[in-house]
């Protein structure tokens, strides 16, 4: 099969077949085609779309790419959770120990953060000897005895959509609801899991800016995952401000662990019990996401989840006596602050500008091969709806010797308004998609 004829055929509009879709997850798999071809039908399935079974198929091909675990030995049912991205998005931290608290095995593969938005495994890597490499038998060891496993993608799972999404990022096809689709489900069906629960994220800080553009992918993302044999939810949320207080590797880990000790932000807390909730519920363990919510702050309120955080972390490696004391993980040096200019109440926040912010200090990435200060970042002093007094510290930056400083301030300078009046907020789950 020539890859001309397969270009020309999307190109004009038309749905490739599964031979036509399996020689070009073959090709970027084995470099049977050249870049230029591969990117020239990534650009022609970007204006052209591809029907859910298109994707459905494709997705199924990246899986198949490489090795596909099964987990069937391993006792418990298997859930996962994924979020599109955000700035300040430290749930997986808090979700993961919840959802085992509750009897559920999570087999989480984790991404790096890129631009604004933050990667697990960063903040993971802030915990002293925290190893994210695990082989398989380490990874399933982790899934045995604790119920959770939080590793990065190996070379082996999936290994079309890592030249693929290498591929996008450069010529500017990452935009594409199938391709993400495909990028995200390939990785998930992959891990051996039989639910996943979506978190879509909308706003400002989101890779979806708008609502309408956060549901067309959350219900191809449901469609497509159905289509597979997988059971997906997505829950649509809003980015427009950071979620909790924390952007930054090692202020996200205490953030979260503060949660788990009952004492985190109200939204964080609030986003881990739904989000959770729906996965006790796809597992079986709850007829409903009241039944579940219950369970999962039972899990929250009796210690349970801090407990399986610490069990996690040991598992891994890592110095579980951060739990009760954060000094070995490392901190920033420097301290400045953005104050407000007047007084009233915080109204918008645009999170993308905070996320940028934190990564000008070195909490993030501009380019994939960049290196991550994991002590550094933003605490958000004031958030929307709250009163601030003037001189009141906005923000507080954390930062090493000036590094950035001047850029932080800047766009933290440009990145809240205040108002005479307590503003109206917006809910942070905005819907569900099944």
């Amino acid at each position: 099969m020539r890859a001309v004829d397969v270009i020309r055929k999307k190109r004009g509009g038309e749905a490739l077949n599964e031979a036509e879709l399996a020689a070009f997850v073959r090709a970027a798999t084995d470099g049977s085609w050249p870049d230029y071809q591969l990117s020239a039908l990534l650009m022609a399935i970007f204006f052209q779309g591809m029907t859910p079974q298109e994707t459905a198929n494709y997705t199924r091909l990246m899986t198949h790419s490489g090795k596909v675990l099964d987990l069937s030995d391993i006792p418990g049912v298997k859930v996962d959770k994924h979020s599109t991205g955000g700035v300040g998005d430290k749930v997986s931290l808090i979700l993961a120990p919840l959802a085992a608290a509750c009897g559920i095995v999570v087999p989480m593969m984790s991404g790096r953060g890129l631009g604004h938005t933050g990667g697990t495994l960063d903040k993971l890597e802030s915990i002293p000897g925290f190893r994210v490499n695990l082989d398989e038998a380490e990874f399933r060891q982790a899934l045995k005895t604790v119920g959770i496993g939080m590793i990065g993608q190996t070379a082996e799972v999936a290994p079309s959509d890592k030249k693929l999404y290498a591929l996008r990022d450069v010529t500017g096809t990452v935009e594409c609801v199938p391709l993400i689709t495909g990028s995200i489900l390939s990785k998930k069906l992959a891990e051996g899991i039989s639910a996943l629960v979506m978190d879509v994220k909308c706003g400002k800080g989101a890779f979806m800016k708008n609502r309408a553009d956060a549901k067309v992918l959350a219900e191809m993302i449901v469609r497509v995952g159905t289509l597979n044999g997988l059971k997906v939810e997505a829950v649509i949320t809003s980015m427009e401000a950071p979620l909790g207080r924390a952007v930054g590797n090692t202020l996200e880990v205490i953030e979260s662990i503060e949660t788990l000790q009952g004492k985190g932000p109200k939204d964080i807390e609030e986003l881990s019990v739904v989000l959770t909730a729906a996965m006790v519920r796809l597992a079986g363990i709850a007829p409903t996401d009241e039944a579940a919510a219950i369970l999962v702050r039972k899990a929250l309120a009796s210690g349970a989840a801090l407990e399986k955080f610490r069990q996690m972390v040991a598992a891994q490696g890592g110095d579980a006596k951060i739990v009760e004391n954060f000094t070995p993980m490392p901190t920033a040096p420097d301290r400045a602050e953005v104050v407000a200019d007047f007084a009233g109440f915080i109204g918008g926040m645009d999170a993308e500008a905070v996320g940028v912010a934190a990564m000008h200090l070195g909490a993030g990435r501009e380019k994939s091969e960049d290196n991550v200060d994991h002590a550094v970042g933003v605490m958000v002093r004031k958030k929307p709806g709250e009163a601030v007094a003037k001189g009141e510290p906005v923000f507080e930056i954390h930062h090493r010797a000036g590094k950035g400083l001047q850029s932080a301030q800047w766009l933290l300078k440009a990145a809240y308004d205040i108002l005479a009046i307590r503003p109206t907020l917006d809910p942070l789950v905005l819907e569900v998609v099944v």
